[in-house]
This record gives structure tokens, C-alpha cells and sequence, in this order.
């Protein structure tokens, strides 16, 4: 059986978890590779004892998300299956009845604010990423992301950004540095390149491994 590799990307929000991922996809030159979101494993109603005291909810925590669910599916991946990934509406913040099929592929680039977090998740990763930006560049990147994109108004951007996103980035997220192989800042056009070639290295290295044995 091929090995399959498993690349977490973990960052706060508006860090350029995507576009960093999607570099290095181009990187790679998309050789059996996919991209999966975090933020497609939202609950579908989240938790009551998570809202704020202005009765928001807080999807910027780790039980914001469904956990089992992901595990599952990274798992999957892991083992060469391919997977029905839900398809989360972010307007209307709820979980819809769609699911988008992802793999099998031989790359799976896994990004979200909490893909570091668990442990279990962590023991599948080949390669762990923190992507680190200054929170202003940050809260800007988001705050034109949920307008433009999301369908938010400048108001409610600024107050969850006050309410749970900074709270919660320096409680939860940035903690994850820790385990990273490696951070990347601002610039990540080079970080990116090294990344890609690591991965077919890798590649390079596991097909020839099976070559050996076969013979």
C-alpha cells in the first residue's frame, strides 16, 4: 500500500492558511494531492455553553467543532479511503445537507486554526505548520474575508474579533506553536517552495522504498 501523507497547516484566523496551502499545492504540482478544511467540521448548532454574554456563539473554541467526525475522516485519508466531506454555509452558519468527496489522494494538506490541537490528530501528521502573522494583519484579513465573502457587516466582524477571536487565539491557538516542525511569518512564498519540495522528497523517497521491496 502507497503511504499516504498528512500535512497540517495551523494558524489564527486570517493568517493565510489557505493561500499558503494552495501554494504548496502548486508547489507539488497537485501530484495526488487535496486540500482539506477545518472549517467545514463546524457543528451544525453550537454549543450554548460556548455563547458569550452578548448571546454570540463562539466558533473560535475547540468544541465549536465536530471532532469524532474529523477524526474519522482524517483517519480515512490516512488509510487511503476517500471521504464525504461536509459542506459548511458560513452566511447562515449552520451545516448543510451537501458534502463535497475528497480523496483518496497520496497528499492531504489539512489546515484550520485547531489542526495542531489534538493528539490524536497530531500522531497523523508527517508535517506540522504553524503559520504565525501579526494580529493586525490578521483581524484585517478577516475583516475584509467575512464582509466581502461571508455576507457579514463590519460590526459583527469587530465585535467577535473583541469577544472571541483574540481571547481565544491567545488561549488556544497560539499554544500550538509548540508542536509545530516548523512557523511560518508573513512571507510565505519561500516557506512554501520548501514545503513542497520536502513533500516530493517524501514522495521520492516512498516510492522507492516500495520499489526495494517489490523485488
Amino acid at each position: 500500500m502507497e503511504k499516504i501523507f498528512l500535512i497540517g497547516i495551523a494558524g489564527g484566523s486570517g493568517s493565510g492558511k489557505t493561500t499558503f496551502a494552495k501554494k504548496v499545492l502548486k508547489g507539488i504540482l497537485n501530484l495526488e494531492s487535496c486540500l482539506l478544511h477545518m472549517d467545514s467540521y463546524y457543528l451544525h448548532s453550537q454549543p450554548k455553553a460556548l455563547y458569550t454574554s452578548s448571546g454570540k456563539p463562539n466558533f473560535d473554541h475547540p468544541n465549536a467543532f465536530d471532532w469524532e467526525l474529523l477524526r474519522q475522516h482524517l483517519s480515512e485519508l490516512k488509510q487511503g479511503k476517500g471521504i464525504k466531506c461536509p459542506v459548511y454555509d458560513f452566511k447562515n452558519s449552520v451545516r448543510t445537507e451537501e458534502y463535497e468527496e475528497i480523496g483518496p489522494c497520496r497528499v492531504v494538506l489539512f489546515e484550520g486554526i485547531f489542526s495542531l490541537y489534538d493528539q490524536e490528530i497530531r500522531n497523523l501528521l508527517d508535517i506540522k505548520c504553524f503559520l504565525h502573522v501579526d494580529s493586525d494583519i490578521r483581524f484585517t484579513r478577516r475583516l475584509h474575508r467575512d464582509v466581502k465573502e461571508r455576507g457579514r457587516s463590519l460590526e459583527s466582524v469587530i465585535s467577535q474579533y473583541y469577544d472571541t477571536v483574540r481571547p481565544m487565539y491567545q488561549r488556544y491557538l497560539d499554544p500550538q506553536r509548540q508542536y509545530a516542525d516548523f512557523t511560518v511569518g508573513e512571507e510565505t512564498d519561500v516557506a512554501a517552495l520548501i514545503l513542497s519540495a520536502r513533500i516530493k522528497e517524501m514522495l521520492a523517497t516512498s516510492e522507492k522504498s516500495q520499489s526495494c521491496e517489490a523485488i
